[in-house]
């Protein structure tokens, strides 16, 4: 006998899944803590993690509530242009790739703020880096418990809160048990379980939908499928390009992204790892947009709805109903949640390894925290907190949301990135205006978006609600500018540190040129 919610939704197979993909994550996390024994083991799995197994991992953390729910609500609403984004996602690890991985690899950093401070010899530097990867990580946690809030609504009809709550406390039990190895694990295992989850249902509906060609066609105009055939005008490209430029250069500002590649044991791991990466991302970004086309044939009433991120949850039953329909939605289901589980994990790693370095890990009770009890300390902030938020906040949608969150990555990180790593004469005033001037320029677009209204459709609109496109090219202009007009501030280290990061490891070892920052208490044990 099924079991129905109020508004009629069968809960058997929404509850079976979450229950299962709750279980086998913290079942895999738990396997894991064998592995787990010093501090670096928490922060990198001390940097001992096969490209393979990484690549799957950072598939599994990378692939969000975006790219499972809000790509195909995205294509359903507003049509090809947002394919921009998948493509975006994808192609920003090619830059990743290109500019940043190896070197970054060999800095021999932990985390972003190491990075600055070991380039750059400045402790504000470091300070401001800390400051901006918190806000980045929080940012995008918040649409990952909105889109559990969204999917458990969907699937079983449970509260809003039930969600944030059920992620929140999986996350925190496997990140403060096992940290960076125990997780690796699980987020591999999760990019397999959500290919899975939207790669059969979509085989599936695509026959249901061959069947019945001669019925079933697209309604409306044409213009849904054609880049910009809408119309919009100059808006409509300035849109198109900012987006662009997010997703191109934001992906290497991400800190649950960069820290992955601290894992590999060398710059040629780090740079095999993104090949296979590319690869992954490619296959799964193909099924989205299948589900928004089919849903504008099914399932038009969403359109332009508040429920469009609910697409891939809904459609299965739509096309397919009985208990066929309903087994492809609990599939679907267990995808959803392992892609809020397995982004909010390597997230709130991210955050708390900054926190428990410059925020827990200093003071605690007046006496300093040993490196593995700030990083607990400092996880229960970094999922806590957006956890909260997630349930007072407005409902953005996820993956504009998760668009915010690459802009104002792409405004720091990235020109901090990519102009540590290739230009010599960077300063830590330049990098220091830099930062500030692309994240206040980001962050009042996030501010500004998340109290707009709707009908407001003016260029400030606009250029606020994707500010990439002048807020990146303001953030490396004033980093230029800044550090050009303080050319005494150049660190008498730059010339050595940047031959170790353009230096094989092979080459680096015979010059003396190889070896990790001193973190010495980072490499303790318990």
């Amino acid at each position: 006998m099924s079991v129905l919610a109020p508004d009629g939704i069968d809960t058997v197979p929404g509850v079976v899944a979450v229950v299962l993909v709750t279980v086998t994550t913290l079942a895999i996390g738990a396997w894991g803590l064998r592995l787990s024994r010093t501090t670096s083991d928490f922060f990198v799995a001390s940097r001992t993690v096969h490209p393979g197994l990484n690549a799957s991992a950072i598939g599994g953390e990378y692939l969000s509530a975006a790219s499972f729910l809000g790509v195909a609500g995205l294509v359903l609403t507003f049509g090809a242009d947002m394919l921009w984004y998948p493509v975006g996602w994808t192609a920003g690890y090619l830059v990743l790739l290109v500019l940043v991985a190896a070197p970054l690899r060999r800095s021999g950093a932990y985390t972003l703020p190491d990075f600055a401070e070991a380039r750059l010899g400045s402790r504000g530097v470091r300070a401001v880096c800390s400051v901006l990867v918190v806000a980045v990580g929080w940012l995008y946690l918040l649409p990952q418990f909105m889109g559990a809030g969204i999917t458990l609504e969907a699937a079983i009809g449970a509260p809003a809160w039930v969600g944030p709550a059920i992620v929140a406390l999986v996350v925190l039990l496997n990140v403060t048990s096992g940290g960076m190895r125990s997780i690796t694990f699980v987020q591999a295992f999760q990019y397999w379980l959500k290919l899975t989850a939207l790669l059969l249902p979509a085989a599936v509906l695509l026959v249901v939908w061959a069947g019945e060609r001669g019925t079933a066609g697209i309604p409306g105009s044409l213009d849904w499928s054609s880049p910009a055939g809408g119309g919009g005008g100059g808006q409509e490209l300035y849109l198109t390009y900012s987006l662009i430029v997010a997703t191109f250069l934001g992906t290497m500002g991400l800190p649950h992204v960069v820290v992955r590649f601290y894992t590999n044991p060398d710059g040629r791991a780090a740079r095999r790892t993104t090949l296979v990466v590319l690869v992954l991302l490619g296959l799964f970004y193909l099924l989205p947009p299948i589900y928004g086309l089919l849903g504008r044939i099914y399932a038009p009433e969403l359109v332009g709805s508040d429920r469009a991120d609910t697409l891939v949850l809904e459609l299965p039953r739509l096309m397919l109903p009985g208990a066929g329909g309903e087994l492809l939605t609990g599939l679907v289901t267990a995808g959803a949640f392992a892609a809020f589980l397995s982004t909010a994990s390597g997230l709130s790693i991210a955050v708390a390894g900054v926190l428990s370095q410059d925020v827990t890990g200093r003071a605690y009770a007046g006496r300093r925290l040993g490196g593995i009890a700030a990083f607990r300390v400092g996880a229960v902030v970094a999922v806590l907190v957006p956890a909260t938020a997630a349930l007072v906040s407005p409902d953005l949608g996820v993956a504009r949301a998760v668009g915010l969150a690459f802009a104002v990555a792409a405004s720091t990180f990235c020109p901090l990135l990519v102009l540590g790593i290739w230009w010599r004469r960077l300063t830590d005033v330049g990098a220091i205006a830099g930062l500030a001037a692309g994240g206040l320029g980001s962050g009042a677009a996030v501010a500004w978006t998340m109290a707009a209204t709707e009908g407001r459709q003016g260029w400030a609109d606009v250029l606020m609600s994707q500010p990439a496109a002048w807020s990146v090219p303001l953030a490396f202009l004033t980093m230029v500018l800044a550090s050009l007009l303080t050319p005494g501030r150049v660190p008498g280290h730059t010339g050595r540190f940047l031959v170790r990061l353009h230096t094989p490891e092979e080459l680096a070892v015979e010059r003396g040129l190889d070896g990790h920052l001193d973190r010495s208490s980072l490499d303790s044990d318990r």
